[in-house]
């Protein structure tokens, strides 16, 4: 269907910008800075606001209210951004903020997410494609998620964290350090379980690989020595393959500011969370 349709009780403010085949349900406002792309469903109540540029084929169930103003109190009122890639599905009273302008002034969320019901994202965040976020998990500001992770319900993902590609958080997880890529997190205060074998077998990582990326777990993650000498030693032992030089490339690229998520006692060899400085 080509056609857009805007319910009579629906509110789409002059300057909003609407793709072919649109669907603005009753009740829905849409801002006069916001960018439908084509074949988005408003399904009713859903709220645009802000710079919101929302990619095609999304659908927003009643509730969401994406690109509201940051919950910053640093933000001085300057125009910021909310970008959400095509095919995202947004559902009851999910909420997305737009960057602010003290920081990079855009939040960014990739292509083909799921996020479930009363999940939020903080602003300046940016989370890759394929994320699945499940209900009422929040993101605090500054938060970068890669490609294909799964938060789970509850969880807490604490500002200017990272979670690393295919990474897998548990249900009612506290996460307040840094994830490596492919690592399974989970408790109050999060520990690392292993990888997310699952994940990596199906995103199609070879065997060779999902065995040389348990080893560099161990060696990382073994308690007599520091994270960041471990790292060293690994990294001094040249070609791993593309599943461990992702996870090398991920902690030698951390700031100052972060630390990393370590093991559980037995898993990897220590309990103790460390930022290798």
């Amino acid at each position: 269907m080509s056609e857009t349709i805007i319910h009579p009780l629906a509110l789409v403010e002059p300057g909003a910008q609407l793709g072919t085949g649109v669907t603005v349900g009753p009740f829905s406002f849409v801002g006069a800075n916001a960018v439908i792309g084509d074949r988005c469903q408003l399904l009713s109540h859903a709220s645009v606001r802000g710079a919101t540029t929302l990619g095609a084929d999304c659908i927003v169930y009643p509730q969401a209210v994406l690109g509201a103003e940051p919950q910053n109190k640093a933000h001085k009122g300057g125009r910021t951004t909310l970008t959400i890639g095509e095919n995202c599905t947004i559902r009851e009273g999910v909420t997305m903020h737009c960057g602010s302008d003290n920081s990079r002034g855009k939040t960014t969320v990739g292509k083909n997410g799921y996020f479930m019901a009363m999940s939020h994202i903080g602003h300046d965040c940016d989370i890759g494609d394929n994320v699945t976020i499940a209900n009422s998990a929040a993101l605090g500001g500054h938060v970068e998620v890669g490609d294909f992770v799964t938060i789970g319900g509850l969880a807490a993902i604490h500002q200017f964290a990272r979670i690393g590609h295919h990474a897998f958080i548990s249900g009612l997880t506290g996460v307040a350090g840094d994830v490596i890529p492919y690592a399974l997190a989970s408790g109050a205060r999060a520990r690392l379980y292993g990888l997310n074998l699952v994940g990596m077998k199906r995103s199609g990582v070879p065997r060779a690989e999902i065995h040389a990326a348990r080893r560099a777990f161990r060696l990382l993650f073994e308690a007599e020595t520091p994270l960041a000498d471990n790292l060293a030693r690994l990294s001094e032992e040249g070609d791993h393959g593309s599943a461990v030089a992702d996870i090398l490339g991920f902690l030698q690229a951390r700031g100052k500011r972060h630390y990393v998520t370590a093991a559980k006692r037995g898993v990897g060899g220590t309990e103790t969370e460390t930022d290798g400085d």
